[in-house]
């Protein structure tokens, strides 16, 4: 590809030895990857490493050029005013840039990403609409899955999986945008047709800092969308509404709004509401608990509305769906109480599924969970808070440790926890879901919180090793017949 057809900032200035006819093999910002001859390296500086540092040593390995912020003297380089925004537009330009051939949905916030963004790819592809998937999970091209590592994707695996969505024939693709995804740029060549916003609780304040900081990074999205949905039951979201850069539309549980939900009733097999527009308004049943599901569907009925389906189709379709693996999902047991997986990781989180569970346990509400290590260690107290304000007994163990050690972390988390609370503290988290099952009585129900859709545990070491819930639930209920 030619240079002229890669660069994105208008006022770069080019070395002596390059032209907007130099060819270019490829684009990348990593001293890690392999060099064959040609690619264009962008420098970017981060927080440990300042990719200008090897400019001249990427130019000696093949090189054909690199983009730098600042003069280096060097005749191959290309000058811009922001090299990390430049590589972000270059990794379009290199793929074509996809994201103007597809219509792209943007489902941001703390809570309800997951549970809101596979609904509305399901009900579009059950509308006949082909759509992609790009989020926590995993990545999806119509019925085709593939693995994920990350909430957004890096720029060029981000536009790569966009144009195989094209190419594939997609329509649409269904994003989660996370904090860091938008503070870093990893989407800004995106236009989205609608920017949906869930809610804002305590999380990655490890990244951000602040929740102000956390607040601004989120509100990025807005700058990028045609429109906006916003959930006004969050005090965050009524502040986007003041500052937001493009038409809002809100949706409620608790407020007047332009889709709002009444009347709801927490059923032992899910929820029912009234779903109110301007336009329409009929009952809904959903097979999920909580009134927090309520808003995660209220508002993946709000999206297609804005996007010109009938609102009564989307409902159709979304009272017949199962739900999200790993959000509030049933794992089997063939006993007499339940194991229910949630991959709530913040206080607000827990309270959530918690709350919505406990209306409906007939014997006690336990609660397993842990902290993931190298995190924001503030939340971990206010994680046994929420816990106890709901569960009839908490189990605290481990989640991802990574390089911390596990019994300081519980520390932090017992910190939290209120005198007199029941409960019992196990590290080894497969140990602990195995003394929850082996002691779960007539009309328990064990909440396993934190892990969800992870197939994994993350220890020293940043060693990853195979930790599937359901599979450690089976065990556990074949030691108990044996037993």
């Amino acid at each position: 590809m030619k240079l002229s057809n890669l660069i994105h900032d208008k006022s770069a200035v080019l070395g002596n030895d390059l032209s907007g006819d130099t060819e270019i093999s490829g684009v990348i910002w990593d001293t890690r990857e392999q060099i064959n001859g040609g690619e264009i390296f962008v420098c970017v500086k981060g927080n440990t490493f300042d990719g200008h540092e090897k400019a001249q040593e990427m130019l000696d390995k093949g090189c054909s050029a690199v983009v730098v912020e600042r003069d280096l003297g060097l005749s191959r380089q290309i000058i811009v005013s922001d090299s990390r925004n430049e590589y972000m537009f270059m990794c379009a330009a290199w793929f074509g840039n996809p994201q103007d051939k597809i219509k792209m949905i943007g489902v941001t916030g703390t809570n309800g990403k997951t549970t809101t963004t596979t609904l509305i790819k399901n009900i579009l592809m059950q509308m006949g609409k082909k759509s992609g998937l790009i989020g926590t999970c995993q990545n999806e091209i119509g019925e085709e899955i593939f693995p994920t590592d990350r909430t957004t994707p890096e720029p060029h695996k981000l536009f790569e999986l966009l144009d195989q969505m094209v190419k594939s024939g997609c329509e649409y693709v269904v994003m989660e945008v996370s904090s860091q995804g938008l503070e870093q740029k990893r989407v800004a060549p995106c236009n989205f047709e609608i920017a949906v916003f869930t809610n804002l609780t305590q999380d990655h304040l490890d990244v951000h800092g602040t929740m102000e900081n956390y607040f601004k990074a989120k509100g990025i999205i807005f700058s990028q969308s045609k429109k906006a949905l916003i959930n006004v039951d969050d005090d965050y979201g009524k502040k986007y509404l003041e500052i937001a850069e493009c038409p809002i539309k809100t949706f409620s549980i608790n407020h007047n709004a332009d889709y709002k939900a009444d009347n709801i009733k927490l059923l032992s097999h899910g929820t029912s509401y009234q779903y109110k527009s301007q336009n329409s308004a009929r009952e809904v049943c959903i097979k999920l608990p909580g009134s927090f599901n309520v808003s995660n569907t209220l508002a993946v009925i709000a999206t297609l509305s804005e996007l010109g389906f009938d609102p009564n189709k989307a409902i159709d379709i979304i009272e017949k769906l199962d739900g999200v693996r790993g959000r509030a999902e049933i794992i089997p047991t063939q006993k007499d109480f339940s194991v229910i997986c949630d991959y709530a990781h913040t206080p607000d989180a827990i309270e959530n599924i918690l709350g919505a569970l406990k209306p409906t346990v007939t014997g006690r509400l336990i609660c397993l969970f842990g902290c993931g290590g190298n995190r924001d260690a503030k939340k971990r107290p206010l994680m046994a808070e929420a816990s106890a304000k709901f569960a009839d007994f908490c189990i605290v163990t481990s989640d991802n440790p990574r390089n911390e050690k596990p019994e300081l972390i519980i520390e932090d988390i017992l910190k939290g926890l209120p005198e007199n609370t029941p409960h019992i503290t196990i590290t080894d988290r497969k140990e602990a879901i195995f003394w929850a099952v082996a002691n779960a009585k007539v009309g328990d129900v064990i909440v396993l919180a934190g892990k969800g859709h992870e197939d994994y545990q993350v220890l020293a070491g940043m060693k990853k090793i195979h930790f599937d819930e359901r599979e450690i639930v089976a065990d556990a209920l074949k030691a108990l017949e044996e037993n």
